[in-house]
């Protein structure tokens, strides 16, 4: 039996890192390990049983009820973890929403496994899963960034009793990076374990850490040690791809058809334990998610995330991964006509370098974009540099360099841009963490030079958090290959809340009442005020059943020196002053009938606004759900000629999944302000593991154009996938 700190109580504080690490063991088999989720083989039942976990939620602390048993066997191609999930409820207390891979964590029951396989304690994998087998893998940076896009080649299979739930995992040696040491037996890997059960969002962890931080903090880690594991291999990693795609456009009466197959794939390297290499060659991203619209009634850019998986892996190794107002290098920005321009350009090819080990992290991107109809053929280069230091400290330098090539068909010539930046994270003690970044913008096609940058130092306990936030961005500092919220503004964001969990009141699981300022003022004079608010939420209250509560306050004010027109509504250059109001809720998410809603009101400028979201999710079993949401915007008396708007959003979405390798997923938005419509309907099978058949279908009408257009797309898609 493995022990560890949970014997302490520590249930109203922080607490540092053991001196010496809790140490469990695998044990080695001959015998084949079958992956159904049974654990019925002999070595499962001689290996050791680590079940001394520690509970962080909705207590950090005390006694728990889910008790959780985890066993590690290995042989010469896998490590396997045998897990038990005890339910008194059995097959009737699960709480799963759907089959989908990389599911939502705190929606479901769920356990997973993480490894630090090279003890760099500042970077893990983690491996998790659900009582009906869906698979999430991810890579997690300090604890402070997550990519929940990488993909690694592993198996996991479930089993479901009166009593709980077994999971069986077998995690291939090739789909882990590690160095082999010189004595075999002294392998020493960082481990962590964590189960949610979800019924009572009781979240236990293995070894003991606070509540305020996640299990990916590996400074806390457990040693597993007791693994004799083969020498790295060269592990290459093919995926081609075939696709066929037809599409019929139609604008203005007029229908133009297409059709085209394309042939492309990755490979991946991985060259040593340290350090992976990846290949594309004509890339394609038919499969993935599509956009849905937003109507946007801010000043500030709206950010759309990446959602295509080449770029997504390793994504959290890239300066301002982590933010979303500051982003010197955004690989949105590759792969489109124009910066952000929706049209496609097609992706000739291109190359990812990464390595990392405990000192130092370097990465490196290119890629070629082809010449369009309405865009010259363009080159983007990345690269990166992070030294670590201390124990949860680094610095780190980027370069992006985007030249967009001469066309005499497009009648431009060459021009480049280049940014700079330089950042870094430093963690002086578990509960403090400062960051900061500096970035500088060079484009030859106007000579002009930039600046943006980031501070930002936060404080979190188990009672409180306090932070501040403080980005500036100058006008003239334009990163091709990156996102900016806003030019020419200094934003200062302070701010936090208190953390109660009332003992006395079981139903309360945390209540958090706090407040952040904003303050934005011009870069080029600071003097000159742009706008505040203040959020204030003096109700803000997590339920037990994992239902959610929110009442806030916002005053605002606003000069508006510039030409503005939300919506196409002219506001007048003045300085306003409003308050509005916002109650936001949400029922347990786990059941399979669940409602949210917010509900805005108050002032808007010179007029009033009323903003209402309505969501309704029934998922009457994990193989079916059914989601319906709706955003109603009613604006009165706005702008220069007090103009009155109402506007609709509604979608509707469905998922089908007859198991977690076989799915599919529908959903139709209509937007009332440009009458625009979209459908997309994708199938996919994945018929071994990470390889997969799609079939989608993309429907968009748009009618509030002054030319209207139709156009609708089928895709057939086959990627197949081969380790060796």
């Amino acid at each position: 039996m493995a022990t560890s700190v949970s014997a302490q109580d520590n249930s109203n504080q922080n607490f540092p890192p053991p001196e010496i690490p809790t140490e469990i063991r695998a044990i080695p088999t001959t015998e084949g390990i079958r992956i159904d989720g049974k654990l019925i083989e002999i070595p499962w039942k001689n290996a050791p049983v680590t079940h001394d976990f520690y509970r962080i939620e909705p207590r950090q602390g005390g006694t728990y009820r889910y008790q959780t048993q985890v066993r590690l066997l290995y042989d010469e191609k896998n490590l396997y973890v045998g897990v038990f999930c005890t339910d008194s409820l059995g097959k009737k207390g699960i709480r799963v929403q759907d089959l989908r891979r990389d599911f939502s964590w705190g929606e479901n029951d769920a356990f997973g496994i993480q490894l630090d396989p090279q003890n760099l304690t500042q970077y893990c994998v983690s491996f998790q899963t659900t009582p009906y087998g869906n698979q999430r893998d991810m890579q997690n940076f300090n604890d402070n960034n997550t990519d929940d896009n990488w993909n690694a080649l592993w198996t996991v299979r479930t089993h479901q009793t009166d009593s709980g739930y077994f999971a069986e995992f077998a995690i291939p040696f090739k789909s882990i990076r590690y160095e082999r040491p010189e004595i075999a037996d002294s392998v020493t890997w960082g481990i962590t374990f964590t189960r949610l059960a979800r019924r009572e969002y009781e979240q236990t962890v293995f070894p003991a850490i606070p509540q305020s931080f996640s299990p990916y903090r590996m400074t806390y880690a457990a040693q597993l040690k007791g693994l004799t594991v083969p020498e790295p291999s060269a592990n290459v990693r093919i995926e081609p791809y075939f696709l066929y795609q037809y599409e019929d456009t139609e604008i203005n009466g007029q229908t133009i058809s297409d059709d085209n197959v394309k042939l492309g794939g990755d490979i991946k390297w991985a060259i040593n334990p340290r350090s992976v290499l990846d290949l594309t060659f004509n890339t394609d991203f038919a499969q993935a998610d599509v956009d849905q619209a937003v109507n946007n009634l801010e000043r500030f850019n709206v950010y759309f995330p990446e959602k295509r998986q080449f770029f997504l892996e390793n994504s959290g190794i890239w300066a301002g991964a982590a933010d979303r107002s500051v982003i010197p290098f955004f690989s949105r920005t590759i792969g489109l006509q124009g910066n952000f321009n929706a049209e496609p350009a097609r992706i000739d090819g291109g190359a990812r370098y990464t390595m990392r080990n405990d000192d130092r992290s370097t990465a490196g991107l290119y890629m070629h974009q082809a010449q369009t109809a309405n865009s010259p053929a363009a080159s983007f280069a990345v690269g990166r540099y992070i030294q670590n230091y201390g124990k949860e400290n680094n610095v780190g330098i980027m370069f992006t360099h985007r030249l967009d090539e001469a066309s005499k068909e497009l009648g431009v010539t060459q021009s480049n841009n280049t940014t700079l930046t330089v950042d870094g994270l430093i963690r002086p003690k578990s509960e403090l963490t400062f960051s900061y970044l500096l970035s500088g913008s060079r484009d030859n096609s106007n000579d002009t030079l930039g600046l943006a940058g980031k501070l930002f130092a936060g404080y979190n306990t188990n009672k409180f958090y306090l932070g501040w936030l403080t980005n500036f961005v100058t006008e003239d500092y334009n990163p091709d290959m990156g996102f900016v919220f806003q030019k020419n503004v200094i934003w200062h964001n302070p701010g936090g809340y208190f953390i109660w969990r009332p003992k006395s009141i079981p139903w309360i699981r945390r209540f958090d009442p706090g407040a952040f300022f904003n303050y934005y003022q011009d870069a080029s004079d600071p003097t000159n005020f742009q706008q505040a608010s203040i959020y204030l939420f003096p109700i803000y209250v997590y339920f037990t059943d994992g239902s959610f509560f929110e009442y806030a306050i916002y005053p605002t004010w606003q000069n508006i020196n510039f030409d503005f027109a939300p919506l196409g509504i002219s506001i007048a250059q003045d300085e306003y002053y409003y308050t509005r109001h916002q109650i936001n809720y949400n029922s347990d998410q786990s059941r399979k009938l669940s409602v949210s809603g917010k509900l805005g009101w108050g002032g808007f400028y010179n007029g009033k606004r009323l903003t209402a979201n309505g969501g309704l999710r029934y998922a009457p079993i994990p193989h079916v759900a059914f989601t319906a949401d709706y955003e109603y915007n009613n604006l009165d008396n706005l702008g220069v000629l007090l103009e009155d708007l109402d506007t609709h959003l509604v979608t509707f979405g469905a998922r089908f999944a007859l198991n977690p390798r076989l799915q599919l997923s529908a959903f139709y938005q209509y937007n009332s302000f440009d009458e625009q419509g979209r459908w997309n309907v994708r199938g996919s099978w994945e018929y071994r593991p990470l390889s997969f058949i799609y079939l989608v279908f993309n429907d968009t009408q748009i009618n509030g154009l002054e030319h209207p257009l139709e156009q609708q797309q089928l895709i057939g898609k086959v990627t197949f996938l081969k380790q060796f």
